[in-house]
């Protein structure tokens, strides 16, 4: 199953959830949010709900339900916004915007709880579809403002 990144500079790449031990896993997320990221934070942004109509809840599918990790640093380090997780954050809302690259993921029960997975097919391409809506959204806003 896939996962979703989206950079600062709105970029959209798709990788496979990593294999092996959830610390190999924890490892890649971290790499591929990149900036030196120690420590990711799961977040579970508004829009990614109510305008993205992902899932919510996690359900009994692996990967049904989707949420977004990001480095739980990003304010304390030299980065810029991620103009898409913080759209979807609402950071418009309350000013605290999202810093760095943003990983889309899977969420599925364990035996203790919820893990992270790959994103299950479907959700995957209504997701992407989505995401690639809102950043052509922005370029285009962009590109009008002459930014």
């Amino acid at each position: 199953m896939k996962i979703i990144k989206i950079s600062t500079e709105l970029e959209l790449s798709v990788y496979d959830f990593p294999t092996g031990t959830h610390s190999e896993q924890n490892d890649y997320i971290k790499k591929l949010i990149g900036n030196d990221c120690k420590i990711y934070e799961r977040v579970r942004p508004g829009r990614l709900y109510s305008e993205l109509k992902m899932p919510l809840e996690v359900s009994n599918i692996p990967g049904k339900s989707v949420s977004m990790l990001v480095d739980e640093e990003g304010l304390l380090k030299p980065n810029i916004a991620n103009i898409i997780g913080s759209y979807l954050y609402e950071t418009d809302k309350h000013n605290f915007p999202i810093m760095g690259n943003v990983i889309f993921v899977g969420e599925k029960f364990n035996r203790d709880g919820i893990d992270f997975c790959g994103i299950e097919e479907a959700t995957f391409k209504d997701l992407k579809k989505e995401l690639i809506s809102l950043i052509q959204a922005v370029k285009a806003t962009k590109e009008v403002l002459g930014k």
